[in-house]
């Protein structure tokens, strides 16, 4: 784990959820939300975005997004 080595935690949040339309960020239903987990770092993030990506590929108004959790609690730093 990162943070047990030392190394500075950049947190990743990865969600995702089906979408109202394609043209907007807005979600059909906040309580079917996918919270796919918290992440130490973007490469963590980005491999467990990509897995839920491909299996949700057939359903076009389904979106995963990550959210760089770190700059939201240090944005002095990002």
């Amino acid at each position: 784990m990162s943070g047990e080595t030392g190394d500075k935690q950049l947190l990743h949040l990865v969600f995702g959820g089906e979408l109202k339309s394609l043209k907007d960020v807005q979600f059909k239903n906040l309580e079917e939300l996918d919270i796919v987990g918290i992440f130490p770092n973007y490469q963590a993030a980005l491999t467990a975005w990509r897995g839920k990506a491909q299996q949700t590929v057939d359903n076009a108004e389904m979106r995963y997004f990550i959210v760089h959790m770190h700059r939201l609690l240090d944005p002095e730093s990002a």
